[in-house]
């Protein structure tokens, strides 16, 4: 397999309607303390876990939530001893190997912090390549409504009679509209250091980035539950610079607006623009995936190429 060595800036936009993309711990959506709605890398890294997990079986998935037959999550030892046999910890190079044999921690990396008593234990800090922001809602509005919902249950641990015969009441609060846009970078040389120190170590290859791509226009679109419903992939914007570019681009996400014009979303890249022309001399190839009967695009550059979101992997 080759190894991929270009560096890589671009935005994934996740597009949530009546939807609660990524709740914090009050089951609310997240906010800044401006107003502004926002999720977090984590939410997004899950659905490319996911999808990776479930489209490429043959493929390892570390970071990944397992259950033991007690219906409990397995300790960090315990996962890594069912992918991989017993962990000796007197073995670190054994150990990095088996870590890097893993798709989402040659992509994203790691902190491997493994211990079963005061004399075995292990340490590991893998600086992964691909590096995502949280996602901030770039569409001007913020509006977050609440409903009530009811359960069929009623909760025994209520005390007043006439509550004890009732069944519970809950609530579930959503984003009527939000457009997140996740910035991300990819530099494959993070993982250069680890991969030296770790014989017949795996680096990011050409097929990594390809399933990253991938999971990247389609996972969070992929993942279907009942508080993501209404949430979907919208965008992908790649910008691969040429193997030897030096240049470092600026995060994307204020750059970018995104408004509603006659029922279709618009994405206006208007102000990017000019930091891709100036970069034009260093950029290999500019992609954008996008589903043209719901999304407009604007504002880049002619070279860059427009790919339909639903075909682009024929």
């Amino acid at each position: 397999m080759s190894e991929f060595k270009n560096r890589v800036f671009g935005v994934a936009i996740v597009k949530a309607v009546n939807a609660n993309y990524n709740a914090d711990f009050t089951h609310q959506p997240r906010t800044l303390p401006d107003g502004t709605v926002y999720a977090t890398d984590k939410a997004f890294k899950y659905s490319i876990r996911n999808y990776l997990k479930d489209k490429y079986a043959d493929e390892k998935i570390f970071f990944f939530k397992r259950l033991n037959q007690d219906v409990n999550p397995l300790s960090m030892v315990e996962a890594y001893e069912k992918l991989f046999g017993q962990l000796d910890f007197k073995n670190k190079p054994a150990a990095l190997v088996n870590l890097l044999g893993c798709v989402d921690i040659r992509l994203f990396g790691a902190t491997f912090a493994a211990k079963k008593s005061q004399k075995e234990k292990m340490n590991l800090s893998v600086h992964g390549p691909v590096q995502v922001n949280h996602g901030l809602n770039r569409f001007p509005k913020n509006e977050i409504y609440s409903e009530q919902i009811m359960s069929p249950f009623r909760n025994p641990g209520d005390k007043a009679e006439e509550e004890k015969e009732a069944t519970t009441l809950g609530q579930q609060s959503k984003l009527r509209e939000g457009h997140y846009v996740h910035h991300f970078s990819i530099n494959p040389q993070n993982l250069a250091t680890m991969v030296a120190l770790a014989e017949n170590a795996t680096g990011l290859t050409d097929s990594d980035i390809n399933k990253l791509k991938e999971a990247m226009r389609y996972g969070v679109s992929y993942y279907d539950s009942a508080a993501k419903a209404g949430t979907d992939n919208e965008l992908l914007l790649w910008v691969e610079l040429k193997e030897d570019a030096k240049a470092v681009l600026p995060v994307f996400t204020e750059f970018i607006g995104v408004t509603r014009e006659e029922n279709k979303t618009k994405i206006d890249f208007g102000q990017l623009r000019s930091v891709l022309e100036k970069c034009a001399h260093v950029i290999q190839k500019i992609e954008v995936f996008y589903q043209a009967e719901s999304t407009q695009v604007a504002g880049l550059p002619e070279t860059a190429q427009h790919v339909d979101l639903l075909t682009a992997n024929g």
